[in-house]
């Protein structure tokens, strides 16, 4: 297994890494927050939040097994060399754990708080199930061969793809309503933060182990950059309706 080749290189990739732990955690707070306090949820697509739950669980399997089972370091390590750091840090798997029971939470105060007229669509359900039942049908795939590797790439790639896909319904939302009331700016600002953030603990631990054949695996690098991007035009639109 890879050590780090230098102290300095390896003090900033925890800071940066616990930076983006904490701006990607808080970032969840100011809508549970937001929600409380008015009682409504009038304003958050419902969509959103279901596929964000989706999109946190799935990241929280990836993370949580990469990092704690031996056997699939084991197979990491086989595939891309003893000489490589797995792409998953303690603040990697924290996020992701307090990700899952925060969206959670929202999910609870959709329930419980006035919501209007809006519901879960079919077009949510759908994708739910779809990647549920893709992830199920891969488990079963993996199983023989114990291709564990393989199946938590597979999640990689599902948080990937919801992470795409979540923002539609909150954005067709605010354009519907011409409003972004009831919807906290303070997500997406924070969720832009954790981005920057994550993305350059990345380049440190590239930065450290050298050649390019140690620069972070595509989903990772998308696990960043797709999020800042997306959040940084959603965080423009937001302040262009409310401004």
């Amino acid at each position: 297994m890879a050590s780090w080749n230098s102290i300095p290189l390896e003090v900033a990739y925890q800071v940066l890494g616990w930076t983006a732990f904490v701006s990607w955690s808080f970032s969840f707070y100011p809508q549970v927050i937001l929600n409380f306090r008015r009682k409504s949820v009038v304003g958050l697509s419902i969509d959103f939040v279901v596929l964000n739950v989706t999109k946190h669980s799935s990241y929280l399997i990836y993370n949580a097994t990469l990092y704690f089972s031996s056997v699939v370091q084991k197979q990491y390590f086989e595939k891309y060399g003893e000489g490589q750091m797995i792409p998953v840090a303690a603040n990697d798997v924290a996020f992701s754990a307090h990700a899952v029971l925060l969206t959670s939470i929202t999910l609870f105060q959709i329930a419980i708080y006035e919501r209007g007229s809006q519901k879960v669509s079919k077009i949510a359900i759908g994708i739910v199930l779809a990647v549920w039942l893709g992830a199920a049908v891969c488990f079963f795939v993996a199983l023989p061969t114990h291709s564990w590797l393989w199946l938590i790439n597979i999640f990689s790639l599902i948080q990937v793809f919801m992470t795409v896909t979540k923002y539609t319904p909150q954005a067709f939302m605010n354009f519907m309503r011409k409003s972004t009331d009831g919807l906290s700016i303070g997500y997406f600002s924070l969720d832009f933060s954790g981005g920057v953030t994550n993305y350059a603990q990345m380049a440190v631990q590239s930065i450290d182990q050298g050649p390019p054949s140690s620069l972070p695996q595509p989903n990772n690098s998308c696990n960043s950059i797709i999020p800042l991007c997306l959040t940084s035009f959603k965080t423009y639109s937001l302040l262009q309706i409310r401004g």
